[in-house]
């Protein structure tokens, strides 16, 4: 999974040709520590119809800003540039693969 940042967010964002997953996160967050390799295996698993990228609330507050991220780990699909589903905390695989499921 790549890692985003307040300057090269919008462009991956925006020129993806189809569904981004952003897992909005903290370093000292246990949660989000929990759902990454699940991520991981969504990114594995979907490579040529999603992309998953992570975004450090810490070190991009204004990101975290912008999307209204209070509560992490805070998963957002984007669609087209464009927020379509989000999920705020620990879930499993198949609850994180719902956010995008409509859209591949």
């Amino acid at each position: 999974m790549n890692k985003l940042t307040e300057n090269d967010f919008q462009a991956a964002i925006s020129g993806a040709p189809g569904p981004v997953l952003v897992d909005f996160y903290a370093d000292w967050c246990m949660p989000c520590k929990m759902i990454a390799p699940m991520l991981q295996q969504v990114a594995d698993q979907y490579k040529d119809k999603v992309r998953v990228y992570q975004v450090n609330i810490d070190q991009n507050p204004g990101l975290a800003q912008t999307y209204q991220v209070m509560s992490i780990p805070n998963i957002v699909c984007f669609d087209k540039g464009q927020v379509h589903n989000r999920m705020i905390g620990a879930a499993p695989k198949e609850e994180i693969v719902k956010l995008f499921q409509d859209l591949v």
